[in-house]
């Protein structure tokens, strides 16, 4: 039996948490907290509290967790909204805002709004009744006001404006909404959608800034057609990447990446950021040795092909030789990898707008 201090390890965190700062911020600069809005990829358990079936509070997710716990986090141990607040010495994990045990020190140090199974498109959300984005700023709103009753106006606003505030999605918009409901293909093509996905990103971002968010990531598609539920359904005999699907993912990021560069023009006292997730995954993917991985084509969780959530029941013995968690969703190591290349690539810009202050 192993004996997990969960009392003194947050504990730490609160009371010396330059101890645990592994990213090296810029002189000067201070994050206060770390905010999350998105899908699966950075919940970390809000659609417990809601009736739906994009749920995984339920063995074996959670595996590799604290005490080997589901706590909602679709995959076996923590998340990048988690990775996010860890690496930056803020917290060890980004609690999901409907978490009834909240204390007011989560609201101050960040809280993650994100729900498993939506996206930009409102319709996304839908299928599965979860939050969608606009869902998630009416929490966002309702936050601030709690936050400005334990912190006061002053605080709040330093800490809504020195806070890295993220929004990671769009994955379930074109792998579901567009390709397995009828009604976006009768409205749009491929391009006009991304079109569609990229207003509804920028108008998000616009109102993160009026609500008093002036340090915002948003992060790229990664490369959906590598998932490997795609990669069964449509990578034939020899699992290959779907094409298709990564070259719609890369044609919406060019189109995200010009919308952020034309907002920050807009919006000169912000630091919004665009973060390529695309690339780094798929180089984690196409070469997983280098990062000490065995298995890139299929998930740990069943027989990696297609399980996810409801019918992910049983787990391989080692999650460490697996890029993916379940057919869609990484495993906490990948996330860990990315998330430390991340943060080091883009922390700068963050602070002061460009690679280096």
């Amino acid at each position: 039996m192993v004996y997990v201090d969960f009392y003194n390890l947050p504990l730490d965190f609160i009371q010396s948490s330059q101890k645990y700062v592994l990213i090296d911020l810029p002189e000067n600069a201070t994050i206060p907290a770390v905010i999350f809005f998105g899908d699966s990829i950075v919940d970390t358990g809000n659609n417990n509290y809601i009736t739906t079936v994009a749920k995984c509070n339920f063995r074996p997710y959670g595996k590799n967790f604290i005490g080997g716990k589901p706590t909602g986090r679709f995959s076996d141990g923590k998340v990048p909204s988690d990775l996010f607040a860890e690496e930056l010495g803020i917290k060890p994990l980004l609690p999901p805002y409907l978490d009834p045990s909240l204390q007011d020190q989560d609201l101050l140090t960040g809280v993650n709004f994100a729900s498993g199974a939506s996206g930009y498109d409102p319709l996304t959300s839908d299928p599965g009744f979860v939050f969608s984005l606009s869902d998630q700023l009416e929490m966002f709103e309702e936050y601030i006001v709690k936050l400005k009753k334990i912190a006061g106006e002053e605080k709040s606003s330093t800490i809504l404006r020195e806070s890295i505030i993220a929004v990671a999605t769009g994955s379930n918009d074109i792998l579901n909404t567009y390709f397995l409901t009828p009604s976006r293909r009768f409205q749009y093509d491929v391009p006009s959608y991304t079109n569609l996905l990229v207003s509804y990103a920028s108008s998000f971002v616009q109102e993160l800034y009026r609500l008093g968010a002036r340090r915002i990531g948003v992060f790229s598609m990664p490369p959906i057609g590598c998932a490997p539920s795609q990669i069964t359904l449509q990578g034939g005999l020899e699992r290959k990447c779907v094409d298709k699907y990564n070259e719609i993912a890369k044609l919406f990021n060019n189109k995200l990446s010009a919308a952020i560069t034309s907002l920050n023009t807009r919006f000169t006292d912000a630091r919004i950021v665009y973060i390529d997730a695309y690339n780094p995954t798929l180089d984690i993917i196409l070469n997983p040795q280098k990062y000490g991985f065995k298995i890139a084509d299929r998930g740990c969780c069943g027989t990696g092909l297609v399980e996810v959530s409801l019918v992910c029941r049983y787990a391989c013995s080692n999650v460490n030789d697996y890029v993916f968690w379940d057919s869609f969703h990484p495993s906490e190591k990948t996330y860990r990898i990315l998330a430390r290349r991340i943060l080091e690539q883009y922390i700068s810009y963050f602070i002061c707008g460009k690679s280096f202050c």
